[in-house]
Order: C-alpha cells, then sequence, then structure tokens
C-alpha cells in the first residue's frame, strides 16, 4: 500500500478495529550483512503496523499523522520471517491523546510494538511516538 515500502513485501496478516499483525518477509531484500533481518526492516514493519492501528480509529482525512519519535530495542537476530503486532483500545488512545485534545486538536501518542520470529523469540521491541494533529490545525502545505 505504501510504494515506498513494497520492496520489503510487507503482509498485513490480521486486522481488527484495535489491533494489526504485519508479517516480514526473510528474503534477501530485507537481510542485512549478516543474513538476518536488517533493522531497518524490522523498524519499517512495526512503524507501519502502529500506523495502521492508528488509521482504525483517525480518519486520514481528518487528522494528520508524522511520526514524531522512533526508539527501538533489539533483542535476537532474526533469522527468519518476523510480524509486527500492535494493539490499541479507543479508550487508551483516548487517555493518551487526553482531555484537550477535542479542544486544541494536537495530541500525541506512544505505540509499543512488539516484533516476533516464527518460533516466538522477541526480536524487538520498537516504540513510535506520532503526533496527531487536525488539518485545519497544519500551517504547513501539503
Amino acid at each position: 500500500m505504501i510504494p515506498f515500502n513494497k520492496p520489503h513485501g510487507l503482509l498485513i496478516q490480521e486486522i481488527t478495529p484495535e489491533s494489526t499483525k504485519v508479517m516480514i518477509p526473510y528474503k534477501r531484500k530485507n537481510m542485512n550483512h549478516l543474513k538476518g533481518l536488517h533493522a531497518c526492516v524490522l523498524i519499517t514493519g512495526a512503524e507501519y503496523c502502529s500506523g495502521l492501528v492508528l488509521l482504525q480509529h483517525l480518519p486520514p482525512k481528518s487528522y494528520r499523522l508524522i511520526m514524531k519519535e522512533l526508539s527501538v530495542e533489539y533483542h535476537y537476530q532474526a533469522k527468519m520471517e518476523s510480524f509486527a503486532q500492535f494493539g490499541l483500545s479507543r479508550e487508551e488512545l483516548n487517555r493518551q491523546l487526553g482531555e484537550g485534545f477535542q479542544s486544541t486538536g494536537v495530541g500525541d501518542v506512544q505505540c509499543d510494538v512488539s516484533v516476533s520470529d516464527a518460533k516466538g523469540n522477541s526480536i524487538c521491541t520498537v516504540t513510535t511516538h506520532w503526533q496527531i494533529k487536525d488539518w485545519s490545525k497544519v500551517k504547513t502545505k501539503v
């Protein structure tokens, strides 16, 4: 769905109104020099996963989503296909955005995405901080 990410071959495995699971294929284009999944493809899969969940709650015609900050903690080397998983309830989203979101139209959301391989090994945890902004509050031109 995102042309820039097409070479990675990310596949949506599951999607619900509150969660998403994205498969990160173990293929040559996604490998690093040690024949493990490259750090960047793991991060991209996690970012994609969390963004899809936010889009389930926040219509893109009403809100702009921009990744504000990204951090990752690696646990294990991925030597097989892996899966990024993230879930966020509407209640948790509202809690993170805060009560002022309705009046200001601006808020932040933190998404902690877990990435595991096909055997269930925890590969990494990717934390994305997204800025959510009502389009009427956006000052830069698209």
